[in-house]
């Protein structure tokens, strides 16, 4: 597979990776959609599926946003062309979409967003704009014209009227075709336009950053639900002070001090990011099984060698924490040691964990709970 166009990993991530875009002709070779238009809108009519329409010129109104879910009629009331589907997650629903992440594993899990399918007929766009985070666009049916390049920022004109992010007076740098199986690669804040040249379906494989806002309020209200957190700040050594509106220098110092030593906790922060960065994108993703299983037939299915696969919408990440390892899976965390330890690079190396790795741990009690209760509550399952 030609993934980054004959780069290796190394050599697309120092020259391309967040510094300027990339075409990559036939990055997937023959590249058949896993999902088709009709598929597509039967998602976009679930609840529990993020969906959206966007129609470019909605009775006068400029890039008008319908959010799903859609009643089943709804696709038959659309104008003949000039608008588009998208379905966000579709990773999360589809093990054949979730297949396509593999090759990307280059990449840290703790990187990956989601899939995003973008359906649209002849016309259909969802206008000139840039994103704030990674993304390869995958050409997965019928063609688009990309015109892309120049960075954009919060600064950048807009079209008023739209509760899109829509860009105005932008031209772009270079316009390309894509064909089922090329990829453009685009980092954050370049600004890009993809145009439909017929029924096509564009898959957007997308790696987000936290903001230093998501760090900041994410890492505080984790150390909020210490069990520290409620003590209050003592001052044995009050003096009397000539004016009692003053805040002494010594306050801010201490106050300071208090928030130095907890943001600097890096145990914590590693803890909390862990969590932070697997947690499921909604709660209808990562769902108990309905028949539970025992240690024992977990360890009978190890030694027959069934393949254990991940959840398509689970996360899984892991941190050395010096003399143990912790797991992260979907928003929690298993602190593994000793001889336990190897298991948690095993269940993060791919979405199919090596089965043979895997059974010279069928021995051991404890791990098997731990896989047991992955199992149970949806995070993995056999294929």
């Amino acid at each position: 597979m030609e993934l980054l166009g004959g780069l290796t990993a190394s050599e697309f991530l120092r020259d391309y990776w967040q510094k300027k875009p990339l075409v990559i002709r036939q990055a997937f070779p023959g590249l058949q959609s896993p999902v088709s238009p009709d598929e597509l809108a039967g998602l976009a009519c679930e609840e529990g599926v993020e969906s959206r329409i966007v129609i470019e010129n909605d009775d006068g109104k400029p890039w008008q946003l319908h959010n799903g879910p859609f009643p089943a009629e709804r696709f038959s009331q659309l104008p003949e062309q000039d608008w588009t589907l998208l379905v966000q997650g579709l990773d999360h629903w589809v093990p054949d979409v979730a297949d396509l992440l593999e090759p990307f594993r280059f990449i840290p899990n703790w990187r990956l967003d989601d899939i995003m399918a973008s359906y649209a007929p002849k016309g259909g766009s969802v206008g000139p704009h840039y994103d704030q985070y990674d993304v390869f666009l995958l050409q997965a049916q019928g063609h688009r014209r990309w015109t892309f390049g120049g960075h954009c920022d919060h600064t950048s004109p807009r079209v008023e009227g739209t509760p899109l992010r829509i860009l105005s007076s932008w031209d772009g740098e270079e316009t390309v075709t894509l064909a089922p199986g090329d990829m453009l690669y685009l980092p954050p804040g370049v600004g890009h336009h993809g145009v439909a040249e017929d029924d096509c379906i564009t898959l957007s494989i997308g790696f987000r950053a936290p903001t230093i806002d998501d760090l900041l309020t994410g890492f505080s209200d984790f150390l909020c639900s210490q069990a520290d957190a409620s003590d209050h700040l003592p001052d044995p050594d009050l003096q009397v002070q000539d004016n009692p509106g003053t805040i002494q220098p010594e306050v801010i110092e201490k106050l300071a001090a208090v928030l130095r030593e907890k943001l600097a906790d890096k145990r914590q922060l590693a803890l909390w990011f862990g969590q932070y960065t697997t947690a499921p994108k909604n709660l209808d993703i990562v769902v108990p099984t309905e028949e539970p299983a025992t240690v024992a037939d977990l360890a009978e299915a190890i030694r027959a060698g069934e393949q254990l696969r991940w959840n398509e919408g689970s996360r899984f990440a892991y941190h050395e924490l010096g003399e143990e390892t912790a797991l992260f899976v979907d928003g929690e965390q298993y602190l593994l040691r000793g001889d336990a330890r190897p298991l948690a690079p095993l269940m993060c190396q791919g979405a199919r964990i090596d089965m043979a790795e895997l059974a010279t741990f069928a021995d051991d009690e404890a791990l098997l709970g731990l896989l047991c209760t992955l199992y149970n509550q949806g995070s993995i399952y056999f294929e």
